[in-house]
């Protein structure tokens, strides 16, 4: 693995790190487009009409309307008196669930999994907090998990970051939640129109887990991101190779074209796996690779395209 000169680079998500993974842009939003079922004053379309900001259409006026409403423009063209209609605008809020658990902690190429999760999450909630949003959600650690309610204020997001750089530096090895337990968490807390990021190698995707994102899915926006490491697609080149777990070593049997076969075989199912999963139910589906830039989920609304089909979903009961 490629580890720079700083002291835990790439092993442990430092808090300062993490703060730098805010956008220079600010404000550029990561949810998709649609409309938001929501309590909460915020920046995005609700499906509620009321005295919002952004005008959605004129109907022809009932008695009780607020006259203040009136299109004087509409009546001037029909002869009849309009009233208008807009959207309240509504806040979006982000619920992310960051997989730090031992899988997440092996990485070839700058950082462990595990590092750029936290950095991936760091992303997307200062992208959340900067258009308005709270953010919140559930980390899956070694010890256990943690539940982050969630906030709007920048001291509450550094608390989360915070959290995120201890789960990252964590040794001690407890029982932890499977991924689907902690997807269970999560929506016992997604209110309808929550915008729902799941960011983990998967590697316990099961029935259960398939089951908890999609009954997210029918009510929130949901975007699966898959965390890999190059060297979990494809074997490595032919040679000789040894590996531990601090115990027992083996060596890899790189000669043998039915194992690479079958190593390259088994990421390939779980993606398709977690693709096909994601398509069933709308969901936005990304991968992230040790080695790249996270901040490329917000560039050139990539984050927002990947949603395709659940773009305007957001928020059905």
């Amino acid at each position: 693995m490629t580890v720079s000169m700083q002291e835990g680079y790439g092993v442990v998500a430092s808090v300062d790190e993490l703060v730098r993974q805010r956008s220079p842009l600010r404000a550029v939003g990561i949810a998709p487009t649609g409309r938001v079922r929501t309590l909460h004053a915020g920046s995005y379309d609700s499906a509620f009409h009321g005295r919002g900001m952004e005008f959605d259409e004129s109907r022809p006026y009932q008695a009780g309307d607020d006259v203040r409403t009136i299109d004087w423009r509409v009546m001037a063209r029909t002869g009849r008196v309009h009233t208008k209609l807009f959207h309240e605008e509504r806040e979006r809020p982000v619920l992310l669930l960051v997989d730090a658990r031992p899988p997440m902690r092996f990485g070839t190429r700058d950082s462990f999994k595990s590092v750029l999760a936290a950095r991936a999450a760091a992303t997307l909630a200062w992208a959340a907090h900067d258009a308005g949003d709270r953010v919140g959600g559930v980390l899956l650690r070694s010890s256990g998990h943690l539940g982050v309610v969630p906030q709007r204020s920048r001291g509450r997001l550094l608390a989360f970051l915070r959290h995120l750089s201890e789960a990252t530096a964590e040794e001690n090895e407890g029982p932890t939640l499977s991924l689907g337990e902690g997807l269970a968490r999560l929506g016992r807390v997604a209110r309808p129109g929550t915008l729902v990021l799941v960011i983990s190698d998967f590697h316990d995707l099961d029935q259960t887990a398939e089951r908890e994102i999609g009954r997210l899915a029918r009510r929130c926006d949901v975007a699966c991101l898959l965390v890999h490491d190059r060297l979990e697609s494809a074997a490595p080149a032919r040679g000789d190779y040894r590996i531990s777990d601090g115990e027992q070593v083996m060596r890899l049997p790189t000669e043998s074209e039915s194992w690479r076969r079958t190593y390259a075989e088994r990421f390939a199912e779980r993606r398709a796996r977690l693709a096909g999963l994601c398509a069933r139910h709308r969901a936005a589906f990304l991968m992230l690779q040790t080695g790249e830039d996270c901040r490329k989920i917000l560039r050139a609304d990539r984050f927002t395209r990947a949603f395709g089909g659940a773009r305007g979903r957001g928020g059905r009961a």
